[in-house]
């Protein structure tokens, strides 16, 4: 199968997971949930391949010992069963958004899109909507910023692709808390494509990854549950950028039926956002890395820099590069 479904949950399955498991056997696509320690003893659901605990530990991958349980990132070993079988094109989501018809239409690299060349933080949500809304990890003194105009249509190598979710978008405990839900962004809106220096953060419920950028799936462990996927998010737009490929972000394919969370509690787990996110784009964008375009060797500096600077803990390096290992492994390189 060259388009692989992953997906990371603690639940049984659910009517989110039952949807995607019911398209993905009439698409064609290879479903993956990875498990954790709190998941159930028994999962059974027709379409979806579920990694235990048990079986991610006991399996190829060193990653599946080595990372943390209770951790959001075990979606990385699903990653790399995937890989391991295949897959092409790896598309990820969260087990409470529920896919419409245009979620499982192939996946291309190329995109006809609108690209924004800007030097800065760019609230892309804002393209899609006249109404007031801001993406997880933007910092907030961006968040009222009126983003740049984008160029003319063009159709542009994209191999991250990002689309936005109704009803509950991927906002933080901030908008949450102050500004009403759900929310509904306009529809037959084109893509934009955020170049060079423009940065907007991007999530994990509904990203598209393609082969030759496949490294950059890693989510990192030792750092906020709320900002694994932003800060990965970052490395990942500064390793793009490098070698000439913009980030894209188009419209809603999925809408959020949002799981039950504390918002004091998400509100905490952001402060780290909050606090370093400014930083951590200058200090990925001071990184000089020349002439390399080597993807593990550029993923490897972009940690360095969060370690060194004590972003994320200092374990993150062992499983950085047990990651980057059981990649070669499987010939990604």
């Amino acid at each position: 199968m060259s388009t692989a479904l992953v997906v990371t949950s603690i639940s049984a399955p659910n009517a989110v997971l039952r949807s995607l498991a019911e398209g993905s056997v009439r698409h064609g696509w290879d479903f993956i949930v990875t498990g954790d320690t709190k998941s159930p003893d028994t999962f059974e659901l027709e379409g979806c391949r579920f990694l235990s605990i048990a079986a991610q530990q006991a399996g190829d991958h060193e990653l599946g010992r080595a990372c943390p349980t209770r951790s959001y990132t075990r979606k990385n070993i699903a990653y790399l069963d995937a890989i391991a079988r295949g897959a092409k094109v790896i598309v990820e989501t969260d087990d409470d958004n529920f896919p419409r018809e245009p979620f499982w239409e192939p996946r291309k690299p190329e995109f006809t899109c609108r690209k924004v060349d800007f030097d800065g933080w760019v609230n892309v949500y804002d393209y899609f909507t006249d109404g007031f809304i801001y993406p997880r990890g933007l910092p907030l003194d961006h968040a009222r910023d009126t983003p740049p105009a984008p160029g003319e249509s063009a159709t542009i190598e994209c191999p991250v692709q990002q689309g936005l979710a109704d009803d509950n978008p991927d906002v933080d405990a901030v908008y949450r808390m102050l500004f009403p839900l759900p929310f509904t962004f306009q529809s037959g809106v084109e893509a934009v494509a955020l170049t060079n220096g423009a940065w907007c953060p991007f999530n994990s419920q509904n990203t598209t990854f393609f082969e030759k950028v496949f490294p950059l799936l890693y989510l990192p462990a030792h750092c906020s549950f709320r900002m694994t996927d932003i800060w990965r998010s970052f490395v990942a737009q500064r390793i793009l950028h490098h070698l000439g490929f913009p980030v894209l972000f188009h419209e809603c394919t999925v809408w959020q039926e949002r799981n039950d969370h504390c918002l004091h509690r998400d509100f905490l787990d952001e402060v780290p956002g909050y606090q370093h996110n400014h930083a951590i784009r200058e200090a990925l964008v001071g990184l000089d890395f020349g002439g390399e375009t080597s993807i593990p060797k550029l993923l490897e500096r972009c940690y360095e820099c969060l370690i060194r600077n004590g972003w994320v803990g200092p374990e993150e390096e062992d499983l950085v590069t047990t990651w980057l290992a059981d990649l070669a492994k499987l010939g990604v390189r």
